[in-house]
């Protein structure tokens, strides 16, 4: 029986649903693979924004030698990468052009099948703005990935964090919608947020997501390694940089973003056991991969963050807002 929150509003459309949750393992992929550009040192490798003709490596050692030197003009490599060997560029480029790539792929997968469930009218018309929206929100991901890259060309060895944590959180918010969006034309009907502790929890693990963007953008997982002190204190000493003004320390003092990604992990992962406390059956999937993820995210930072526990870390991440969004789903269902 439907609870007064909800009300059944169109048919049960399958096709919809499974296209919807192809899109999100998509975005889910992409995700991941923008881990391993970010962990490869990878993402400055490919200089300029060629939507078109950036979809080919290049054909001929000419090609490469040439995207090579277009390279060494950027900070990275004049900073940290002189003196590397063409075959070590090709590994990094090839992995930013399999991110890029899977961006273009991604979008033909949703824009091909939106436009023919559009052509023949099985689009419900309730959920036909949020479809225009995640459309939109797609192509605004595209420039906020360029504008992203830019900020890493001249002066610096990496991307400013900030900018890397707006990429990774627009990508996880759509990613989160597609998921939502998916199980509501599966059920063939509009599912409220709930006004309670579970809909906290999914607005907390978006925002612990944000921060450990920070961290990753500042490489700040491979310092301060002690646990469950920080640098020996419960407050490293570093926290607050002087002379450095709030927006530097919030987003660039190494020492700050770890230590609120931590607190960040500790509230997730109370979280998680209250809501298993409170709501039973339904919350313990959540209260598993939070308890996971906080031992995998304690040991990435006790052995300095390496690709594979990293990686691991982020597709937990995944999984946890995935579990959080059913949980809202869930109590508003019961």
């Amino acid at each position: 029986m439907l609870s007064n929150s909800h009300m059944s509003l169109a048919p049960r459309n399958t096709a919809l649903a499974v296209w919807l949750y192809i899109v999100a393992a998509s975005v889910g992929v992409m995700v991941v693979v923008g881990g391993i550009t970010r962990l490869t040192d990878s993402g400055l490798s490919i200089t300029e924004w060629q939507p078109v003709t950036g979809v080919l490596l290049p054909l001929s050692e000419a090609a490469w030698f040439a995207e090579f030197e277009k390279y060494k003009a950027s900070g990275e490599y004049q900073l940290q990468n002189a003196g590397m060997s063409l075959t070590a560029f090709k590994f990094i480029y090839f992995w930013e052009w399999v991110h890029r790539l899977l961006g273009r792929l991604v979008g033909l997968v949703y824009a091909v099948p939106f436009a023919w469930f559009l052509w023949r009218k099985r689009v419900p018309e309730w959920l036909t703005v949020r479809l225009w929206v995640l459309l939109g929100l797609g192509a605004l991901q595209g420039f906020i990935g360029w504008w992203m890259v830019k900020s890493g060309l001249v002066d610096r060895v990496d991307v400013l964090p900030e900018r890397l944590a707006t990429h990774l959180g627009l990508a996880v918010l759509i990613f989160a919608i597609l998921l939502w969006t998916a199980r509501e034309a599966r059920l063939g009907q509009k599912i409220k947020i709930p006004v309670d502790g579970s809909a906290l929890i999914l607005a907390l693990v978006f925002v612990q997501i944000l921060l450990g963007a920070l961290v990753a953008g500042n490489d700040a997982g491979k310092i301060y390694t002690d646990w469950p002190l920080m640098d020996g204190a419960l407050v490293p000493d570093s926290y607050w940089q002087a002379g450095q003004g709030l927006w530097a320390n919030l987003f660039h003092n190494h020492a700050m973003v770890q230590f609120h990604h931590r607190l960040g992990g500790y509230v997730v992962a109370g979280l998680g056991v209250w809501a298993w406390v409170r709501y039973g059956r339904m919350a313990f999937p959540l209260f598993m991969v939070a308890a996971l993820q906080t031992v995998l995210g304690i040991t990435t930072v006790m052995t300095a963050a390496p690709v594979g526990l990293a990686l691991a870390h982020q597709v937990l991440a995944l999984a946890l807002i995935a579990k959080a969004g059913v949980l809202a789903q869930n109590r508003t269902l019961k």
